[in-house]
C-alpha cells in the first residue's frame, strides 16, 4: 500500500483546486460603494497588521523550540530523538500558519462583497459567504493531505531510513510513523498562539465596544461612532477566521498522524496508514458534492437556513460513509485477524457522533430551540439570572456530546477487535488491544474526514459578521443588516458546531496519543511501567492534568480582561475628550484601538502556550513517564467538559441577546437586552478564547510528552 501514497497529491490538488475556484468565485463579486470599499480596507490593513506582528512574535519562540530540538536529535545522534523531528515540528507550524493566512485573507475580501451580495437577496448574501468559508474549508484540507503526503514520501523514499532501526523501533513503518505524530507537535504549537492570541484580540475588542457602545451610550453594535467598531471586526478575522484556521488544520492532521502511529503499534503497518489517508481523499469529493446543496430562497427562516446547510453537512457524512465501505474493505481484506467490517463500523461511528455532536450543539446555542429561547427569557429578572441560565446551559450541554464521544470510543474499541482473541497464520496471539485502539484512532479521522464542508459552514459565520457591521457603518439600507443578521446568528450556532468537531476529535485523537506514547516510553525503558490509577504518580499526574485546564483558561481569559479593560478606557476617553463622536460630526481615533487589541494579544499569547509545553516536561522529569500518563488523562476528561460547557454556554448567551434584538421580551433598548448584552460579553472570552483552546492544549500537551519522552525516560532510567 505505501506505493500508493501519491495520491495524497491527487486529493490535495482537488481541494486547492477547488479552493481557487471558490476565491475566483467571491472576488467576481462586488464590493458596493466607495464607503464600503475603505471600511473593508481599513478592516484589511488591521488584520494584516496584526499578523504580521504575531507572526514576528511567535518566530523566537519557534527558533528557540526548534534549537531544543535540533541539540536533542544531533547531540544524540538520534538516540533520544529523530534527527528529523526538529524539520518535522518547523514545518508542522509553518503549514499551521499558512493555513490560517490563507482564510484570513480571503475573508478580509470578501466581507464587503457579502454586505453587496445581502442587499440584493438573503440567499445571494449566503452563497458569497458560505464560499468564503469554503476556501478556508479546502484549504486547510489541502495543506494538511499535502503535509501528510509529503513528508511520507520523503522518509520512505528520499531519505536513508537508519540501519539498524534506533532502539526500540521494531519496524519502518513504526519508524515512519513515530516521526509522522512529531509533525503535530509544530501544528499544535503555532496553533495554540493562533487561537488564543487571535482570541485575545477579538474578544478584548468586542467586550470594549459592547460595554462602553451598547450598555454605556446606548448606541448600535457596529455603529461608526463607536472607536472600537474596526477592532472587533479586525478580531472578527483575526480570531474566528485565522485562528480557527490554525486550529482546525491542527485537529485534521493530528487525527491522521496518530492513526499511523496506531497502526504501528497495532501490526497494521502501511495499509492501516494508507487508509486514512484514502479517508480524507474521499472526504473532499463528498465535501465538493455536499457545499452545492447550500441555498435558500429569500424570507428563509432561521430554521430554513440552519437546515439548508444540515443538508450539506450530512449529504456529505453519508456519502463518506458510503465510499469508506469499499476502502476498508479492499485495503484491509488481507491482512491476517483484520476486522475491516469492525474497522469500517469504527469509521461509521466517527461520522455519526460528529454528525450528532453537531446537532445536540445546535440543539444547546441555537434560537431556533428551546434552551436559548428559555435563556433569553431569564434576562427579563436581570444580570444575575441570564448568567446563571447560561453556565447552567453550558454545563447541562456537556453531557450529550461525553456520551456520544463515550458511545464512540466503546463501540469502535470492540468493532475492531479490540476484546477478541485472534491468532495469525501460524498460531501467533495478535494484540487485539492495539487493534481495537487504531479502531478508535480511524474513528477520529472519520469524524474529520468531511472538514471541508464543516469548517466551511464555521467559517462563513465571521464573514457574515464582518458583512452586518459593513452595512452598519455604510449606512446601507436596514433590511440589508436583518439579512446578515440571521446569517451571523446562524454563524454562532455553526461556529459552535465546528468547536465541537473539533473537541470531539481532539477526545479520540489525545487517546491516540496517549496510548502511542506509552508504547515509545515502554520501549525506550525497557521496563514494565505500572499505569494503574492507584499509583501515587499517576494520580498526581491527573490531578496536576485537571489542574492545568483550569489554569490555562484562567489565564487566557485573564488576558481578555486586561486587554478588554485597556480598550473600554481608551473609548471612554474618546467619548469624553474628542467632542462630536455621539453627534456624528467628528471621526473616532480607530486606530488606537487597533493598537490596544494588538499590542494586548500578543503580550498576553505567550504565557499560555509557553505553559502548554513546559509542564508536560516538567511533570515528566519530576514524576517519571507514569506521572506524565496521569497528566494526559487528566488534561484530556477535564478539557473534553471545560471546553464543550465553555462554548456551548458563549454561543447561546451570544444568540439569546440577538433573540431578543429581534424583538422579544422588549427588543433593543429594553432592560432584558441589556442583561443580555452582559451575558454576552461574558461568553466571548468563554467561547472564542478559553473554549476552543482547550482541544489544542490536549493535544500539545501529548505530542510534546512525546518528543522528549526520550529525555523523560533516560532521567527516570538514571
Amino acid at each position: 500500500m505505501e506505493n500508493y501514497f501519491w495520491i495524497g497529491f491527487i486529493g490535495a490538488a482537488l481541494a486547492g483546486l477547488y479552493a481557487l475556484l471558490q476565491t475566483k468565485k467571491v472576488l467576481s463579486f462586488s464590493e458596493g460603494t466607495d464607503e464600503m470599499k475603505r471600511i473593508a480596507e481599513a478592516i484589511r490593513e488591521g488584520a494584516g497588521a496584526y499578523l504580521q506582528r504575531q507572526y514576528k512574535t511567535v518566530l523566537p519562540v519557534f527558533a528557540v523550540v526548534f534549537l531544543i530540538l535540533a541539540a536533542m536529535a544531533f547531540a544524540s545522534n538520534g538516540s533520544l530523538l529523530s534527527k528529523f523531528t526538529p524539520f518535522a515540528f518547523l514545518t508542522g507550524g509553518i503549514w499551521s500558519l499558512l493555513a490560517g493566512f490563507i482564510g484570513m485573507k480571503i475573508a478580509t475580501n470578501s466581507n464587503a462583497r457579502t454586505a453587496q451580495a445581502a442587499s440584493e437577496g438573503l440567499n445571494r448574501g449566503l452563497r458569497v459567504a458560505f464560499s468564503a468559508g469554503s476556501v478556508m474549508g479546502f484549504t486547510v484540507v489541502a495543506l494538511g493531505i499535502l503535509d501528510v503526503t509529503l513528508w511520507f514520501i520523503l522518509l520512505k523514499y528520499v531519505f536513508p531510513v537508519p540501519d539498524p532501526l534506533p532502539a526500540g523501533v521494531k519496524s519502518i513503518d513504526m519508524y515512519i510513523g513515530n516521526i509522522m505524530v512529531m509533525n503535530g507537535m509544530g501544528a499544535s504549537f503555532m496553533a495554540l498562539f493562533a487561537r488564543v492570541g487571535g482570541g485575545i484580540y477579538t474578544k478584548a475588542a468586542d467586550v470594549g465596544a459592547d460595554l462602553v457602545g451598547k450598555v454605556e451610550k446606548k448606541i448600535p453594535e457596529d455603529d461608526p461612532r463607536n472607536p472600537a467598531t474596526i477592532a472587533d471586526n479586525v478580531g472578527d478575522n483575526v480570531g474566528d477566521v485565522a485562528g480557527m484556521g490554525a486550529d482546525l488544520y491542527e485537529s485534521y492532521v493530528g487525527s491522521i498522524l496518530a492513526t499511523f502511529a496506531l497502526s504501528a503499534i497495532g501490526g497494521y503497518g502501511f495499509p492501516g496508514m494508507f487508509l486514512p489517508l484514502m479517508l480524507a481523499v474521499s472526504g473532499i469529493i463528498c465535501s465538493i458534492i455536499g457545499a452545492q446543496l447550500v441555498r435558500v430562497k429569500e424570507g428563509a427562516s432561521q430554521m430554513t437556513l440552519l437546515r439548508t446547510l444540515r443538508t450539506g453537512t450530512y449529504t456529505a457524512a453519508i456519502l463518506s460513509a458510503v465510499a469508506a465501505l469499499p476502502l476498508t474493505y479492499f485495503i484491509f481484506r488481507n491482512i491476517d485477524g483484520a476486522r475491516w467490517w469492525g474497522i469500517y463500523i469504527a469509521i461509521v461511528c466517527g461520522l455519526v457522533a460528529g454528525c450528532l455532536i453537531g446537532f445536540f450543539t445546535e440543539y444547546f446555542t441555537s434560537e431556533s430551540y428551546t434552551p436559548t429561547r428559555n435563556l433569553a427569557a431569564t434576562s427579563q429578572t436581570g444580570y444575575a439570572t441570564i448568567v446563571i441560565g447560561g453556565i447552567s446551559l453550558g454545563m447541562e450541554s456537556a453531557l450529550t456530546s461525553i456520551l456520544i464521544v463515550c458511545a464512540a470510543v466503546l463501540i469502535s474499541y470492540i468493532a475492531a477487535g479490540g476484546t477478541a482473541e485472534l491468532v495469525d497464520a501460524n498460531g501467533h496471539f495478535l494484540q487485539t488491544f492495539n487493534r481495537g485502539l487504531y479502531g478508535i484512532g480511524i474513528a477520529g479521522v472519520g469524524m474529520l474526514s468531511t472538514l471541508g464542508i464543516t469548517l466551511a459552514t464555521d467559517a462563513y459565520g465571521p464573514v457574515a459578521d464582518n458583512a452586518g457591521g459593513i452595512a452598519q457603518m455604510a449606512g446601507m439600507d436596514p433590511v440589508v443588516r436583518e439579512r446578515t443578521d440571521a446569517l451571523d446568528s446562524l454563524g454562532n450556532t455553526t461556529a459552535a458546531t465546528g468547536k465541537g468537531f473539533a473537541i470531539g476529535s481532539a477526545s479520540l485523537t489525545s487517546l491516540a496519543l496517549l496510548v502511542s506514547y506509552v508504547n515509545i516510553i515502554q520501549d525506550k525503558t525497557d521496563t514494565v511501567l505500572n499505569f494503574s490509577v492507584i499509583n501515587p504518580t499517576v494520580l498526581v499526574g491527573l490531578f496536576i492534568g485537571a489542574m492545568l485546564v483550569f489554569v490555562f483558561s484562567a489565564v487566557t481569559m485573564n488576558g481578555v480582561e486586561r486587554a478588554a479593560q485597556s480598550v473600554v478606557l481608551e473609548v471612554r476617553r474618546q467619548f469624553s475628550e474628542v467632542p462630536g463622536i455621539l453627534e456624528g460630526t467628528a471621526t473616532p481615533e480607530y486606530a488606537k484601538c487597533v493598537s490596544i487589541c494588538t499590542k494586548g494579544a500578543l503580550k498576553e499569547m505567550v504565557v499560555p502556550a509557553v505553559m502548554a509545553v513546559i509542564v508536560p516536561i516538567v511533570s515528566g522529569l519530576i514524576l517519571g513517564p507514569t506521572g506524565v500518563v496521569g497528566l494526559l488523562a487528566g488534561v484530556s476528561v477535564a478539557g473534553f467538559a471545560v471546553s464543550v460547557f465553555m462554548s456551548n454556554a458563549g454561543g447561546a448567551w451570544d444568540n439569546a441577546k440577538k433573540y431578543i434584538e429581534e424583538g422579544h421580551f422588549g427588543g433593543k433598548g429594553s432592560k432584558p437586552h441589556k442583561a443580555s448584552v452582559v451575558g454576552d460579553t461574558i461568553g466571548d472570552p468563554f467561547k472564542d478564547t478559553s473554549g476552543p483552546s482547550l482541544n489544542i492544549l490536549i493535544k500539545l500537551c501529548a505530542t510534546v510528552s512525546i518528543v522528549f519522552s526520550g529525555l523523560i525516560a533516560l532521567v527516570h532510567l538514571l
